[in-house]
Formats: C-alpha cells, sequence, structure tokens
C-alpha cells in the first residue's frame, strides 16, 4: 500500500517529490536515480530536476528514515544567486531535515492540466514551478523530525513584478471557484483534487493565499496544505502533506514559512 501511495502521490503532486527524505515515519528505501549534486534548479524551458521538493518516492540513495541527514539526502548546497540564497539549507530550521534531491525519475515532468480552465492555476501550483511565468525555480525538499511523517515542500521562484501579482490574483479566483474540485493531468496520467477549501494561514509577504484539498489517485487519497507568498518580484510556493496517513490534517509549519520568507528578504 505505501508503494501504490508513492506512485499515486508521485502523479498527483509532481512538484513534492523529494520532501520526505527527512520524514523519520517512512523509513523505506527510495529508488531511481542519485541525487543531484546542484540541487533543484530550473529555469524557463524543460525542467532540470526542479522536482526537488517533494513527496513520497524521493530519488534519494538511502534510507528515508535518516535522520542525521546523511545516506540518500543531499545538503543543498550554497548558490551565488540571489534565487540559491533564498532557499532553504540543511540547518535553517532545527528538527527539520532539508533536501536538495533531483526529481524521482517516476514523477511526471511538466505542468498538469486541469478539465476546468478556471482551475488551471490549482494544477499549475503542483508542477514543476508554480505557473509557466516562473523565470526560474529552486525546490527544497522538508522533512519534519518533530511531526512524525510531515513532509513540506518548499519552492522559491522569481518573476516580474506584475506576473507575480498575477499569479496570487489568480489562485486566489480559482480556489473561490474550485470548491468541487477539479482532475488534473500530467504525461496521459491524471488525478482529481476535491475539496478544494480556502484556509485562514497568516504569514509575512506582501500577500498571500493558502487553501487545503484531497488529492485522489489510484485508490489513494492525501490531504494537501498549499501556502503561497510574494514578496516582491519572488514566489514563495510551500506545501505541506502527511506522509503517514492517518487523520490528522497536514499544516505548513510557521516557522518553515517564516524562515524561507526570512531568506528570501535577507537574500535581496
Amino acid at each position: 500500500m505505501r508503494m501504490k501511495a508513492r506512485t499515486a502521490t508521485a502523479v498527483l503532486l509532481p512538484a513534492l517529490l523529494s520532501a520526505t527524505v527527512g520524514c523519520g515515519s517512512t523509513n523505506t528505501p527510495a529508488a531511481g536515480k542519485g541525487p543531484d549534486p546542484k540541487g533543484s534548479a530550473s529555469a524557463p524551458g524543460p525542467s532540470a530536476g526542479s522536482g526537488g521538493a517533494g513527496a513520497p518516492g524521493s530519488a534519494g540513495t538511502g534510507g528515508a528514515g535518516d535522520a542525521g541527514g546523511t545516506g540518500g539526502t543531499t545538503a543543498p548546497q550554497r548558490g551565488g544567486s540571489r534565487l540559491e540564497r533564498s532557499a532553504l539549507e540543511q540547518g535553517d530550521l532545527t528538527g527539520y531535515q532539508i533536501s536538495a534531491n533531483g526529481k524521482n525519475p517516476n514523477a511526471p515532468d511538466g505542468q498538469p492540466q486541469a478539465d476546468r480552465k478556471v482551475c488551471q492555476p490549482l494544477a499549475d501550483i503542483m508542477g514543476d514551478k508554480p505557473d509557466p511565468a516562473a523565470r526560474a525555480t529552486v525546490n527544497r525538499g522538508i522533512g519534519s523530525q518533530k511531526q512524525m511523517g510531515l513532509a513540506v515542500s518548499a519552492s522559491v521562484s522569481s518573476y516580474a513584478e506584475s506576473d507575480a501579482k498575477a499569479l496570487i490574483a489568480r489562485l486566489k479566483a480559482a480556489v473561490a471557484a474550485c470548491a468541487t474540485g477539479f482532475t488534473a493531468t500530467v504525461e496521459k496520467q491524471s488525478g482529481a483534487y476535491r475539496e478544494v477549501k480556502a484556509a485562514d494561514y497568516k504569514t509575512g509577504g506582501d500577500e498571500s493565499v493558502s487553501w487545503t484539498t484531497t488529492a485522489a489517485a489510484e485508490g489513494v487519497t492525501a490531504q494537501v496544505h498549499l501556502v503561497v507568498v510574494r514578496q516582491g518580484d519572488t514566489v514563495v510556493r510551500l506545501m505541506a502533506l502527511n506522509v503517514a496517513g492517518g487523520r490528522q490534517a497536514p499544516q505548513v509549519p510557521h516557522e518553515v514559512a517564516d524562515k524561507q520568507l526570512q531568506k528570501v528578504r535577507a537574500a535581496r
């Protein structure tokens, strides 16, 4: 069942494909390619392994339960660009393991396509980058060592400021219009997103939007919490998933959101 859940999540949440590297609850060796030593930066056009901020089925080669950051995880590399300096690194957050592993080879590439045009912004946000207007994106996978099974994807993307503002506006409109859900397809693989609900989530930045949804594919369902924040011309995308299952609804920890936004401001 766990392998089935990993496969289904790879279809539903391609952007969430290595956050579980640090989750002590999975304790399952991951298969596929070794980690990308350069992390997971991507620029417009074909993805360059940008799905490193992820979900079950990380591309690491070691056990997912390695709490010390060794084995299958790759520590993010310090980069010279503003976007790389904005990204979270191992050691930034006590009680969390942060990885920049390459994208799981089982995950589809590209941006999911929604069956309802009004819901396309919500499908895009699940993809390799927040939407096609992103100039570049750096992804991180975060595994909580405080809350068993909590995986968080954190990405930072550069935009023209007008495009960043438009993204937040489109997301707010889509959350309001897509309460009944939608279906998304990427590389001929489809999944459903049910019960889209606006969430009350206080954070910094210039403006933000937050919502929850239930993703479903291949008989597997997963609750997801998303937070998208604009800080100037930078967009932060955070997604939380409870890979341990159970009834506890996931939430992006405020300490993760706060630290990510602090780094965005410091890198400017």
